[in-house]
C-alpha cells in the first residue's frame, strides 16, 4: 500500500469513529436511555413483576422561585431483609443534586424530600432495593 493510500484510509477511519457514534447517541437526546445498570417502568428487565412497588413516585411542589420535589416509592420496609437502600436525585443532565439514606430500622415508608431553588426542565430520580436493583423515574419541573 503507498503512503498517500495509507493515510486516506487512516483519515477516512478515524472519521467514522468519531462522526458514527454522535449520529446514533444524537437519536436519544430527549429520551431516557435504556441501560441494564437500572429499570424503568418501559423498561423493567428481569423485575417485570416488581415495578410497581419498585419505581419511585416523583411530586413537585412550586412556591415562587422555591420548588419541593418529594419521592416516594411505596415499598414495604422490612428491617435489612428488603428495604429501599436511598433516593437519589439527578438533573436534566444526570448529574448528582442530592440523596437521601433510609435507615430500615427507623424509616416506616421509603419518602424523600429534596429542596430545589429556580430550577426548572427535567429531573430524575433513583430508587434503589437492596434485592431488587436500581429504579428510574423522570419529570419536568
Amino acid at each position: 500500500m503507498e503512503r498517500r493510500d495509507f493515510i486516506r484510509w487512516g483519515v477516512a477511519g478515524l472519521s467514522a469513529t468519531v462522526i458514527t457514534p454522535t449520529m446514533v447517541f444524537a437519536k436519544n437526546v430527549n429520551q431516557v436511555p435504556v441501560s441494564d445498570i437500572y429499570y424503568t417502568k418501559e423498561s423493567p428487565g428481569r423485575w417485570k413483576d416488581k415495578v410497581a412497588g419498585h419505581l419511585p413516585s416523583i411530586g413537585i411542589e412550586k412556591a415562587g422561585t422555591k420548588i419541593t420535589i418529594r419521592v416516594v416509592t411505596s415499598h414495604e420496609m422490612i428491617g435489612y431483609e428488603h428495604y429501599i437502600v436511598k433516593h437519589v436525585l439527578l438533573d436534566q443532565n444526570y448529574k448528582f443534586l442530592d440523596e437521601h439514606l433510609f435507615n430500615p430500622d427507623k424509616d416506616k415508608a421509603a419518602i424523600s424530600t429534596f429542596p430545589l431553588d429556580n430550577y426548572s426542565g427535567s429531573i430524575h430520580a433513583l430508587s434503589l432495593c437492596n434485592k431488587h436493583d436500581l429504579w428510574l423515574n423522570s419529570a419536568n419541573v
